[in-house]
């Protein structure tokens, strides 16, 4: 793979930065679509960063924005560690460009287990998700873990239970049978949703894979969707059952 650095735009959930990249980053950042994603890539060297764009100052600044990260080395399941959080910030208004998170595995050759659950929050959701979801039977309804705000699932890894990661949490939402999914950009980049109760725990990131349950006739071992009874492939994704 060619060490060539190539500029490319590289967005954020708050604007844009305009870098230089070698082919292996792109490789990262590229989740299936024709965006390339910095959240994917991680921290770049500043010095390859030309220019960038704030979405709140709707307007482009030569050089980089602040980058700022932590070293955690918090284990958020079993065999995931969190080396490293940050984010990349305006210069001019502090707002938030884009956040990463990268992770690493104690034990490379092992497989990651329950991840750990984030602390009870009680700030609401917002109107758009909070609305749909009274209207749901709290009792149809089954909660991984203690409770966790909308937005703080937001850009989070989803992994399947054979810690495949699968793609990046997007919002929580209502389907036409009125029960709560997790709505994700998958690898591909095109979007899709998951059954609320196929979560198994949500840390740092979202593991799938319904604890303590016995397999779902037609569950799909890849994205975790529940077809129908006697489905041959997944209405989903597509993988045979």
């Amino acid at each position: 793979m060619s060490s060539e650095l190539r500029l490319k735009k590289l967005r954020g959930s708050g604007g844009y930065v305009m870098a230089k990249v070698t082919d292996e980053q792109q490789t990262k950042g590229n989740l299936g679509g024709p965006d390339l994603f910095l959240a994917a890539i991680g921290r770049l060297d500043p010095e390859t960063v030309t220019k960038y764009f704030c979405n709140i100052c709707e307007k482009e600044f030569e050089g980089p924005p602040k980058i700022e990260f932590e070293n955690p080395n918090e284990e958020v399941a079993e065999n995931l560690i969190l080396a490293e959080k940050g984010q990349y910030i305006c210069n001019s208004c502090n707002s938030t460009i884009a956040e990463y998170r990268e992770f690493k595995k104690q034990d490379e050759t092992g497989k990651i287990g329950n991840a750990k659950p984030v602390e009870a929050v009680v700030e609401s959701a917002p109107q758009q998700v909070a609305e749909p979801v009274t209207q749901t039977p709290q009792n149809t309804v089954t909660q991984p873990g203690p409770v966790t705000s909308v937005t703080s699932i937001e850009g989070r890894a989803v992994y399947d239970e054979n810690a495949n990661k699968i793609g990046v949490a997007k919002q929580v939402g209502i389907d036409a049978t009125q029960s709560m999914v997790l709505v994700l950009t998958k690898n591909d980049g095109i979007e899709g949703s998951i059954p609320w109760k196929s979560i198994k725990k949500i840390g740092e990131i979202i593991l799938l894979g319904n604890p303590e349950a016995t397999t779902q006739p037609g569950k799909c071992s890849n994205c975790g969707f529940g077809n129908k009874e006697g489905s041959k492939f997944c209405e989903e994704c597509g993988t045979k059952l």
